[in-house]
């Protein structure tokens, strides 16, 4: 199993984030938020670099309307979003994976990931077809422990054509 790396684009927290709600402030680095798909509530502590500007968003009553996770800022050390909550996110951010398997050349070089049930992120063309023609059309079950079996079936056919599937650890379907 190869490392989930996140790399910042922020589209999870974009999506899942409308589900993050502050409750309470408690002071100027710290709120009570809840999850409102699973209803854990849970503390956080805002980072202090961005401390005044949740505090302000807080403020003027944009936790609910914010589009995304209010946490969910620009990294100011380069492109990409930061979580300004990240050693305390709620643990549907923790176990979040937007890609489950990482496909690799023969040579051990990535050349994409698998997104959701039956996308890839490839700017392999061969990968890209291989996709499209052998993998698009397998029925993906939605039995327990379907989806192993279903990756395995992807893999098996991945590595008939030179490629090689690792799973994310911690990644599920």
């Amino acid at each position: 199993m190869v490392s989930f790396v996140c790399d910042h684009c922020g589209k999870c927290c974009a999506s899942l984030g409308r589900s993050i709600r502050i409750e309470r402030q408690l002071s100027d680095r710290d709120y009570y938020c809840r999850n409102t798909i699973t209803g854990e509530v849970f503390p956080v502590h805002v980072a202090p670099e961005f401390a005044e500007e949740i505090d302000d968003d807080f403020a003027i009553g944009s936790s609910g309307s914010h589009p995304g996770c209010i946490f969910l800022r620009h990294d100011s050390r380069g492109p990409g979003q930061v979580c300004a909550i990240y050693p305390a996110r709620p643990r549907i951010c923790q176990e979040f994976r937007c890609y489950h398997v990482v496909i690799y050349l023969s040579t051990g070089d990535p050349v994409g990931r698998m997104v959701g049930r039956a996308d890839i992120q490839t700017a392999d063309p061969v990968l890209r077809r291989i996709w499209n023609e052998l993998v698009k059309p397998l029925p993906c079950p939605a039995t327990p422990g379907g989806d192993l079996a279903w990756v395995e079936q992807v893999r098996e056919i991945l590595a008939g054509h030179g490629y090689r599937g690792e799973m994310v650890e911690g990644g599920t379907l």
